[in-house]
């Protein structure tokens, strides 16, 4: 098995967004040592950043949603 730190990487990033099969299919790929797989590492990569961007864009849409700010309307009289 090589230690590659950008392999690494990507099973760490599918472990935080909890894709544990996926992550498992990685690592049998680099015990694998598959040349395809060593070619598609910077595209998982930024695959999953956009996934993790994405999730938590989504996190802060639900949140403003869900909050309640306090009503301006009597504030705003000149």
């Amino acid at each position: 098995m090589r230690h590659d730190p950008a392999s690494a990487a990507v099973v760490i990033m599918l472990r935080s967004l909890k894709m544990y099969g996926m992550a498992q299919a990685v690592l049998d790929l680099i015990e694998q040592g598959a040349p395809a797989f060593d070619a598609a590492v910077p595209i998982l990569s930024q695959l999953l950043k956009a996934e993790m961007a994405e999730r938590e864009v989504r996190s802060i849409a639900y949140h403003m949603i869900d909050c309640s700010f306090p009503r301006l309307q009597g504030y705003l009289r000149i």
